[in-house]
């Protein structure tokens, strides 16, 4: 497993269609934004494969993640969880001290697992239920 910080969006939008856009059902206009071009992009590979990627953005000393997405074949194999650790270190590294995301309800415990505690009301975005979380890097 080797993830990098790219450049390559053909990659991260490639992922992103195939785990929001076809599997939950997100809009594609929801789904692919104008923030893809001043984000920071992590792209996740098994054997010279992408595999997930994450979209990172660095304000000061706030970090936000998201659009995480991980395969179906490569889910349950840490790869995700390597995927969050590596967004977090890249935000520390610019100077981040939290970092911020918007989790689907489902997925609170493998945020919480990794540190990350949530915090105020749930949300529809896109159709699906979020909570935000945060943690101190």
């Amino acid at each position: 497993m080797k993830i990098v910080v790219t450049d390559d969006l053909a990659a991260c939008h490639a992922l992103r269609r195939t785990v929001f856009i076809e599997e939950q059902n997100v809009p594609e206009e929801l789904e692919i934004d104008d923030l893809d071009d001043i984000a920071i992009h992590l792209l996740a590979f098994v054997d010279d494969r992408p595999v997930g990627t994450a979209r990172l953005f660095a304000k000061g000393e706030a970090g936000k993640i998201g659009r995480v997405c991980v395969l179906p074949e490569a889910r349950g194999t840490g790869l995700g969880a390597a995927l969050i650790h590596a967004a977090c270190q890249h935000l520390k590294d610019r100077g981040c001290t939290t970092a911020r995301l918007g989790s689907q309800i489902h997925a609170l415990p493998f945020y919480e697992k990794l540190g990350f505690a949530a915090f105020g009301p749930i949300y529809d975005d896109a159709g699906i239920p979020h909570r935000d979380m945060m943690k101190r890097l």
